[in-house]
């Protein structure tokens, strides 16, 4: 695979020594005649976020279903800490500690948190099939804590949130059942500038809590504010893999748009 940024085996210079948490290999797929992936490779290890960047059509949003286990790759295999991993479905990728966070979020308006937290995942009482809702009330505190979600009363319906407490919400509810892997499509999109601050600041903690993070978005400044990498696709090609640290703005766009670099130096 060629590339016009980063280096060649696309890792980042203080990872070679590790693992990732989630590998792809030379994953390919095709809609009829539309070739939407050709050999794609991915990686993100434990303690990392990484955004996933391109132009509408790259290929984005079908290597993440890829990852998810809804699109079943044509070719290629998914690597889950070092083994090879067999997923044919979502079941497949939750079981192995993969949650997605799209972007309606999946949330219920009329439910308070709590009920959102634990949406078919509800835990009985004995020997009464109750609701335990003391229970699960504690835990969704806890969670909620742990994350530094700020919502006052988790007993409060999901419609009354803010934009940045409704996505922390779905955030919290894929790390509560031992998430190891997150993957946010456009976290960020239709937020202010306030509420886009806290799911950033939530970005980050996941990353300092150790899982591995993956975002997709088109807002390359909030790209650069919390990514440890930059995987840019184009066409449903991985053309650039830049270290956050080291790179700009406008070598990625220069990635994304298939431009020369010119005066912009990639990645050694």
């Amino acid at each position: 695979m060629t590339e016009t940024g980063g280096r060649p085996d696309g890792l980042p210079p203080t990872a070679t020594d590790r693992q990732p948490v989630l590998q792809l290999r030379g994953i390919s797929k095709r809609f009829g005649a539309v070739q939407a992936l050709s050999a794609v490779d991915f990686e993100v290890y434990a303690g990392e976020v990484v955004a996933l960047v391109g132009d509408n059509g790259a290929g984005k949003s079908t290597l993440i279903k890829v990852m998810a286990g809804i699109y079943i790759p044509d070719e290629g295999e998914i690597w889950f800490e070092g083994k090879h991993v067999p997923v044919h479905g979502p079941r497949d990728s939750a079981a192995l500690g993969i949650a997605t966070v799209y972007q309606d979020l999946a949330l219920s308006d009329n439910l308070d948190v709590v009920a959102n937290l634990y949406l078919g995942r509800e835990e009985l009482s004995s020997p009464l099939p109750l609701l335990s809702e003391e229970r699960m009330e504690q835990r969704a505190r806890e969670v909620l804590k742990t994350l530094d979600v700020k919502i006052p009363n988790p007993r409060n319906p999901v419609a009354a949130l803010s934009g940045g407490q409704r996505q922390s919400v779905a955030v919290a509810r894929s790390v509560m059942w031992k998430a190891k892997v997150v993957l946010l499509d456009e976290p960020t999109a239709a937020l202010g500038v306030q509420q886009t601050k806290q799911v950033l600041e939530l970005v980050l903690r996941l990353r300092h809590q150790g899982l591995g993070v993956i975002v997709i978005s088109h807002n390359l400044a909030n790209v650069f504010e919390v990514a440890d990498r930059i995987i840019v696709m184009r066409l449903g090609r991985r053309v650039g893999t830049f270290n956050r640290a080291e790179s700009s703005e406008q070598a990625v766009v220069g990635a994304i748009t298939g431009a020369e670099f010119g005066k912009f130096k990639p990645q050694e």
